[in-house]
């Protein structure tokens, strides 16, 4: 069960009604990562503005769902995994076996590789990149807004997982879990 309440549509006010009405209109449904983020409007809207950025960038979805497993996996974040998982298998195209290579940082395209290893690279260093890993990522192929971006989506996505851990959402998703 939930560690915080999960706010239903039905009975949300104010700006948590209107953030969860947003967050239904656009998905068809209204996970309950968003329902429990409800709890402070702030916390949703400021999700909801971050991914809407991102999901504006250069990094095509399948490769932003990469990204998001493998933090996933890096956090131990089931929620996410299983959010993802399914996401990436059902909206962005990926494979069931992709999805789970991208969990430990693989992919057939070499460059989406390499936003995979940098972002792991980022996740494991907690962001503190020497001048070589930098360089690294762009001989690898990745542009400076590539890169820029692989840390907003390691950020974002850790966001995420530690919301999700802390709350203990419960999750509303076919159940991937960082053990297998």
């Amino acid at each position: 069960m939930s560690r915080l309440p999960l706010i239903q549509p039905e009975n949300a006010t104010g700006a948590a009604a209107d953030l969860l009405a947003t967050v239904q209109k656009a998905l068809g449904v209204t996970p309950n990562m968003a329902k429990a983020m409800a709890n402070s409007p702030a916390v949703l809207a400021a999700y909801l503005e971050f991914s809407g950025a991102l999901a504006g960038g250069e990094l095509p979805a399948a490769v932003r769902e990469r990204i998001a497993l493998l933090v996933a996996q890096e956090n131990e974040c089931d929620y996410c995994l299983s959010a993802h998982s399914y996401i990436a298998t059902n909206l962005a195209g990926l494979t069931a076996a992709e999805a789970h290579s991208a969990r430990h940082g693989q992919a057939a395209d070499p460059h989406v590789e390499a936003a995979l290893t940098f972002a792991a690279t980022v996740v494991r260093t907690r962001g503190d990149i020497d001048d070589a890993g930098l360089e690294a990522a762009r001989e690898a192929g990745l542009s400076d807004g590539e890169i820029a971006e692989v840390v907003g989506h390691v950020a974002l996505n850790v966001f995420t997982n530690y919301f999700n851990k802390t709350a203990e959402t419960d999750i509303d998703w076919p159940l991937v879990s960082h053990n297998r």
